[in-house]
């Protein structure tokens, strides 16, 4: 019999690099699922780690596995600092995505560092963690992983968009769950606003000072991973072969490319909804971003944009991975063939520390 109550730490690290999140949550199964985020927190990378994370896609083979021997240390540190601070005493599991590092899907290959057994030893709770290689072992995408805890928790609205540094989202598609990432956006609108001396563009501002370039604009929508069919996913591999070459080649001010950019992600987005669907949560760090947002509603002017509170912005991730490792306990699918093309639904991560 399974328990009705759980209470687990999510820990999610993504690809634009702002941290990693740890979110501290009461899960409750009656009819339905509930959920209460308890404690958060963001734990900012060092430079020095900024830069190791970003580079890891050049690392060989060996330099990739001492990586993701000192990020599992890393990581295990920062959950371990966590608990203690918020003086946590009853833990289920810690649930860890990890970083993503390589995603090959089409090469049947995705690394996500920091989900090593050491993990496990290190911390000495139940883990669950390593939630994408079944799903590419399976003939999946393995990614994106987050449309179960969508489905299962957030069902009130049409559409779930999270904006981090791939945009992604997920909906009901004729009976079924589906979900894929659309375009690229902090992976891309950091990069470029670092060159400028800052972390990222506070609510958009830089990028709305900018003058719109057709011409760019006109490029990258023709980039031909728009055109695929779901189910599809991004990866930094991405970013680095068909954007960053397009936008490099137009000596632009970096003020136009971000405006340019921005309206790209708007544009995608709008492309891939319904304009005629009700209402669309937005969650990850690119809610913050006033311009982005104004943008997504210029393309989308009947549908309600419901951006929630600063914790479910930013601990949506993590909350969700917390929810992933709590079905991967109970045995349960939490991973969707309908999302990411595996051969079938499963129940995907890897168990450390229990008995």
């Amino acid at each position: 019999m399974f328990k009705e109550n759980y209470n687990v730490i999510g820990v999610m690290s993504g690809t634009s690099l702002d941290g990693v999140d740890l979110a501290y949550i009461n899960f409750e199964k009656k009819d339905d699922w509930s959920f209460k985020i308890l404690f958060s927190e963001t734990v900012h990378y060092s430079s020095e780690w900024v830069n190791k994370l970003k580079n890891g896609f050049y690392l060989n083979k060996n330099e990739l596995i001492s990586l993701n021997e000192s990020y599992t240390g890393l990581l295990a540190t920062i959950i371990l600092e966590f608990i203690e601070k918020y003086s946590l005493v009853n833990i289920d599991a810690i649930c860890s995505h990890g970083h993503t590092i390589l995603h090959q899907p089409e090469n049947g290959f995705t690394l996500q560092i920091g989900n090593l057994p050491k993990l496990g030893s290190l911390l000495n709770y139940p883990i669950v963690c390593d939630f994408r290689v079944q799903d590419v072992v399976l003939g999946g995408q393995g990614a994106p992983l987050v449309p179960i805890g969508d489905q299962l928790l957030f069902s009130n609205y049409d559409y779930c968009l999270n904006l981090g540094g791939f945009s992604n989202m997920s909906f009901e598609y004729n009976g079924n769950r589906i979900a894929y990432d659309i375009s690229p956006v902090n992976t891309v609108l950091n990069y470029y606003v670092n060159q400028l001396g800052l972390e990222y563009d506070n609510k958009g501002k830089i990028a709305k000072s900018g003058l719109l370039d057709i011409d760019l604009l006109e490029k990258l929508n023709q980039i031909s991973f728009y055109k695929e069919p779901f189910p599809k996913s991004l990866g930094m591999e991405f970013v680095h072969k068909c954007i960053f070459p397009i936008i490099d080649s137009f000596s632009l001010p970096i003020e136009a490319i971000l405006r340019t950019f921005v309206e790209h992600i708007a544009l995608q987005i709008a492309h891939n909804c319904n304009s005629n669907s009700k209402t669309i949560l937005i969650t990850g760090g690119g809610a913050y971003h006033e311009f982005l947002i104004e943008r997504i509603q210029y393309y989308l002017p009947k549908v309600v944009l419901v951006v929630p509170d600063k914790q479910l912005i930013e601990f949506k991730e993590a909350l969700i991975f917390g929810f992933l490792g709590v079905l991967k306990l109970r045995n349960e699918n939490n991973t969707l063939a309908s999302v990411t093309g595996a051969i079938r639904d499963h129940s995907s991560g890897v168990i450390y520390n229990v008995n």
